[in-house]
């Protein structure tokens, strides 16, 4: 009785559940996020995701200008003409 009872305690049967605690703990947790962007509390999951994008190609951009600023310049064999 108590393994089968233990075999139905898992993350599936407890979202599925969803209690009020852990309900509690998802909204408090989003506030949280939502605070340390700066953003509103309230803003709708479509919102959050194109947030999310636009900082996420705004610092791939940044990553890929220092990546190109940082490279040094490959050099190349000189011509006969360019030679001294």
């Amino acid at each position: 009785m108590l393994v089968a009872k233990l075999k139905k305690r898992t993350l599936t049967s407890l979202y599925n559940e969803r209690p009020a605690w852990l309900d509690l703990a998802h909204k408090r947790l989003d506030a949280t996020v939502a605070a340390a962007y700066g953003w509103p509390a309230d803003l709708p999951d479509e919102r959050i995701l194109e947030r999310l994008l636009a900082l996420n190609l705004e610092r791939d951009a940044q990553e890929t200008k220092a990546a190109l600023v940082g490279k040094p310049r490959i050099s190349r064999e000189k011509n006969e003409h360019e030679m001294i």
